[in-house]
């Protein structure tokens, strides 16, 4: 391994070579990406129930996957890519959750136990991702299939926090507007 540090200049190298500018869109979503997919591993680190864990190790690597896509558009059909395949997955675990789950009357403010709210954590780190996903989409080509599966893995992380502090008896906190506040 050599002890050269090439992106000392602001600049660093893309899987194809190309040298750009840390500061390019590109960087700021692998940035997100990584960020998402650290706070995924603080949340497997706290020892989530079985099929929590199992769902979480999925997603972290459908994050490797979708990072590897964004920084490597042009050869992605040659690789692994997030496909229509992995959108029903997370549409599944949706439905799952929201059917074990009480309905929403109101909004809930993120908490609860310490994973549910790494998990919300996450939750909000990965509707960045898709943000910067969407700037990105401005200048280069994106598949549809990257800023859907991240807008829906947002949703399957939300419901998921809630799961985590039902199966704890935690009760999800309401936000009560002005309007549903007693006074």
């Amino acid at each position: 391994m050599s002890n050269q540090h090439h992106g000392d200049g602001g600049e660093t190298s893309l899987y194809d070579g190309q040298r750009i500018s840390k500061t390019h869109q590109i960087f700021a979503v692998l940035g997100a990406i990584d960020e998402l997919n650290s706070v995924i591993g603080l949340v497997l680190s706290s020892d989530p129930s079985h099929h929590h864990a199992k769902r979480l190790e999925w997603i972290q690597e459908r994050l490797f996957t979708l990072g590897s896509e964004v920084a490597n558009p042009t050869h992605a059909e040659h690789g692994d890519i997030v496909v229509h395949e992995d959108v029903r997955t997370l549409d599944e675990w949706l439905n799952t959750y929201r059917s074990c789950l009480p309905p929403l009357r109101h909004f809930i403010l993120p908490g609860g136990t310490p994973t549910a709210a790494h998990v919300n954590i996450g939750r909000s780190i990965c509707r960045r991702a898709e943000r910067e996903t969407l700037r990105l989409g401005k200048e280069a080509s994106i598949r549809p299939e990257v800023t859907i599966f991240l807008n829906r893995l947002s949703d399957v992380l939300f419901e998921m926090a809630r799961a985590i502090n039902h199966e704890t008896d935690t009760p999800d906190r309401e936000w009560l507007g002005p309007r549903d506040r007693k006074t």
